[in-house]
Parts: structure tokens; sequence; C-alpha cells
């Protein structure tokens, strides 16, 4: 473990983000290697693929909890008493399941399938419409992270693909980016997607496949050919806030250099072991892309 000192090359390669306190590596060496990699290459061989709730979007702000996209539901004023009665009561049942240590992911997943679907059934209940969930959006608490904005919009001015992955809800994390920042051609989200009618009422999720907390290592649920199109982006940052997100890559073909960072957010003490191992650098108790984007201006030769 590294709070890396001034000195070090990192900050020689103009990445001074790295030195602060807050942030943690294993093996800053590799780091620099890493980061060194993607800077002769620049933008051209960058891909960037990065888990939504928490890791895009804020833990907190000012000490209060920030809503996730299915928060964003059961804490609405639009929504009906009964769907946060038994969205709770749905809360209480599976999510003592999701963290028990006592059992294994093969175990759990049976469980995330039956929690989703009841999930996305009560959702469906509700016959929400486009224009009801713009207002639920533009009503909640979910916050990009600071420094969000400037990272998209660099993205896409020099045509870098970014994939958003989520298990949450599509339509959400899309209008939460719509209205705090701006939702670029050169971004995809995966996610579970609202299904409309005609009218613009929901009827549904889209497709067959349930995108929960322990699959977005299944290749079937990668946006069919969005890795084979991009098949030329040997360099991938990933960015997610659980050892469960360092499975989105999984289907990027031809990946020479790959860099993982890691938001934790709580717990901090009992789970920085275990995000030391996994990620390449873990971000701490930080509710902004300060760390991504100075590494980003280093890969892209941005002055500070």
């Amino acid at each position: 473990m590294s709070s890396l000192p001034l000195t070090t090359a990192l900050l020689f390669l103009n990445v001074p983000a790295l030195g602060s306190s807050n942030v943690k590596m294993k093996d800053p060496e590799f780091v620099e290697k890493a980061i060194r990699v993607m800077m002769k290459d620049a933008h051209h061989k960058l891909q960037v693929v990065a888990d939504f709730d928490r890791t895009l979007s804020k833990y907190s702000e000012n000490g209060v909890i920030c809503c996730t996209t299915h928060n964003v539901l059961e804490q609405s004023q639009y929504m009906p008493d009964y769907f946060k009665e038994e969205a709770r009561k749905l809360k209480e049942t599976y999510l003592p399941i999701e963290f028990d240590h006592t059992k294994t992911v093969e175990e759990k997943i049976p469980k995330m399938i039956e929690w989703w679907t009841k999930g996305h059934e009560l959702v469906t209940s509700c016959h929400l419409t486009q224009d009801t969930i713009r207002h639920i959006v533009a009503d909640s608490f979910a916050r990009l992270r600071n420094g969000c904005k400037w990272f998209f919009d660099q993205l896409h001015e020099l045509d870098i693909p970014i994939l958003i992955f989520s298990a949450g809800i599509g339509d959400i994390i899309h209008e939460t980016i719509l209205q705090q920042a701006t939702f670029h051609r050169n971004m995809k989200i995966v996610s579970n997607f609202l299904k409309f009618d005609e009218q613009g009422k929901v009827i549904g999720f889209e497709g067959d496949e349930i995108i929960h907390t322990f699959n977005k290592n299944e290749n079937t649920i990668h946006s069919g050919d969005y890795f084979y199109n991009i098949r030329h982006r040997e360099n991938l940052l990933l960015l997610g806030d659980s050892v469960g997100d360092l499975g989105m890559s999984e289907g990027a073909d031809h990946v020479e250099c790959e860099l993982k960072i890691g938001f934790l957010n709580f717990k901090v003490e009992d789970n920085l072991p275990t995000y030391l191992e996994k990620f390449d650098v873990v971000i701490i108790e930080d509710e902004s892309l300060d760390v991504v984007n100075g590494i980003m201006k280093a890969i892209l030769g941005i002055s500070i």
C-alpha cells in the first residue's frame, strides 16, 4: 500500500492527484508503466468502461447519501406508496443475501435474479411515463461526481468510446447524464432499460437478460458487437466501486494495457485490503473525478 511521496515518477508524469493521501496503490510501478503506455498511444487506442452508481455518480454530497438509480424511484414523491413499501420489503429480504460473506456468488445469483425480477415487475405496475421519469430524475438526489462533465466532454472531443455498464435502470442513467452533463454519441449504456408502449407508458423491461450485481462479466449481456466495433482500442481504463465491476471489460478483445481504478466509498478499513488486491488505484471517500481526470490529462498530454 502506498500514499505516494512527491518525488515519485508518477508525479513526474504530471499526475499530482495520485499523490493525495486518499489515493492508495499496491504497485505504483505498475500504475506508472500503464500510464506511460497510454501516454505513448494517446487517445487513439484508449477506451473507457465504467460503472455508474457510486462510480460516475456520487456516494454522498455534504454528508447526505445520494441516490442510486433504484433509489431515485424509491425516494420519489411521484411514486405511489405501495411501490415504496414493497421496494423496502424486497431490499430487507435480499440485501443481506447480497452481502452475506458465508454464501458463494453461485448461491447468491438465483436470489439476485429473484430480487431484480420482482423489482422490475413492481416498477412496471406503476405505469410510469417517459415524462414522469424526467420529473423524477430532476427532483432526485442523484448527483454526478464533480468533474464528470469535463470527463464526458473530453472523451467526446477526442472520440474516445465509453461504455457505461450498470445493474441499475438505464433510462434513469441516461436522463441523469442529460440533465447534469451531456450525453454524447461516443457513449453507450448497457443496463436494464424500460420498455414503453406507443403512448410512452412503461409496459416492462427490454430484453431477456437481467443485469444484476453478480453478472457484469457475462459476455451475453455485453452490448453485442460493441467491443468488436472498437477492437483496435488496446488501452482500457476501467472505473468501478465494487470488485464485481472488474468483470465489465470481459469481452474486450486484444486489450494490451488495462488500468483498474476503484472508488472505495465506505467501510474503508474493512474493504481496503480487498480493493488494493483487485484494483490498481484505489480512491477513498472522494466525491470527484479529480484523480481520474488527472490521469486522463497525463494520457492525453493536456496541461494541468
